[in-house]
């Protein structure tokens, strides 16, 4: 019988952040527990300030996920039944998901270099019936924001980023999140902010989007007794607001920290029988919600590593257009074949920022022994 590995690097580690906050996640607890007040009120409204600080945007609106962010967005922004929404095919389901439960239809183009949507192919998506542009900020790294925001603007589209993976990234020295008009940011418990469940927030620079979107996420209500439309459940819990609003400061050095990590990686696996992610453009910074190596037998790699005790994921194994799900979308294996060819060979290493240099070394040590054959 094989024995168990004696190093244990983990994808993620989020029992060691819950203990160097412990005070602080108690104290957002009592502080919810003295005030009685568990849905929306003064620490939703305290976030949503403190989030719209920190991102340099206007308004931001809490909500109770990165999902309900981007589907909000589009329902704010009038895209609905026989409209469509260009966006990429390497996302989690969530963003193709949004456009459905809106009734538009989702226009997949390929990816570029940068592994996100490639702006050179979005122009030829592009119709009459085209009402905006979603562009990905996977894995915490920025799309061409300049590119794509230029093509939504001479084409009168709206776009709309999908910033799930993205707080702390930057475009050009701005904040991701504050190109378009609006912004969907996940506050899932595996993201650089999180909750401690699921959560989310919108961002835009629109106060009439953001004052529709308030209401909608609270079932249409004006007040107990006034329903102006009928909207729904999308409210961000108290609890979760409080804990966000205290993470937050903390987020420039978990980024920092990631950063780090990504740089030594590079170090070390420059003669790895990996492909690395590709460098930041000039001007843009990573936030690096996981870090992404490229490998035509990812699975044998995959397989190698956890034997040595180095934990793993694959984001994402299928192309959007391949899901179950996504059959009426009418698309094919082959016809968008960078993103088919990406998701076939992605692998994420650990990068969290609770890894220390022994941790990274031994990662990029157990690698560069993967046979190249």
């Amino acid at each position: 019988m094989a024995s168990e590995p004696s190093v244990r690097v983990p994808i993620v580690d989020l029992r060691a952040r819950a203990r160097e906050e412990r005070a602080e996640l108690l104290a957002c607890v009592e502080r919810v527990l003295d005030d009685g007040g568990y849905v929306l009120g003064p620490e939703v409204a305290r976030f949503e300030r403190a989030a719209a600080e920190a991102i340099g945007a206007p308004h931001v609106v809490g909500l109770n996920s990165g999902t309900d962010a981007l589907m909000l967005a589009l329902w704010g922004l009038g895209v609905g039944r026989g409209d469509e929404v260009v966006t990429t095919p390497v996302s989690f389901v969530a963003t193709v998901a949004a456009i459905a439960h809106v009734g538009a239809r989702a226009v997949l183009v390929d990816v570029g270099p940068d592994q996100n949507l490639d702006p050179g192919r979005v122009e030829a998506a592009i119709t009459e019936r085209t009402r905006a542009i979603v562009p990905v900020h996977w894995a915490g790294r920025p799309a061409d924001l300049g590119a794509l925001g230029e093509i939504a603007r001479r084409r009168g589209v709206a776009l709309v980023e999908d910033a799930a993976q993205g707080i702390g990234a930057s475009h050009q020295g701005r904040s991701v999140g504050t190109f378009g008009a609006a912004a969907a940011f996940s506050a899932h418990p595996l993201k650089l902010l999180p909750a401690l469940g699921d959560g989310g927030f919108l961002a835009t620079g629109d106060a009439d989007l953001a004052q529709r979107v308030r209401l909608y996420r609270n079932h249409g209500l004006e007040d107990r007794d006034t329903c102006a439309i009928f909207g729904v459940n999308s409210r961000l819990d108290a609890l979760h607001a409080a804990v966000l609003a205290m993470r937050l400061d903390n987020v420039a050095g978990v980024v920092a920290a990631r950063r780090r990590n990504v740089a030594r990686y590079r170090e070390l696996l420059a003669d790895a029988p990996v492909a690395l992610p590709p460098e930041d453009r000039s001007g843009d910074a990573s936030a690096w919600t996981f870090f992404n190596v490229r490998a035509a037998r990812r699975d044998a790699l995959r397989e190698h590593l956890a034997a040595r005790g180095v934990e793993t994921l694959v984001y994402y194994g299928t192309a959007l257009h391949l899901h179950p799900a996504a059959k009426a979308l009418g698309y094919a294996r082959g016809d968008f074949p960078v993103a088919e060819r990406q998701c076939a060979e992605v692998l994420a290493l650990p990068v969290h920022e609770h890894l220390d240099e022994a941790q990274i070394a031994y990662v990029a040590e157990q690698v560069r022994a993967f046979p190249a054959g």
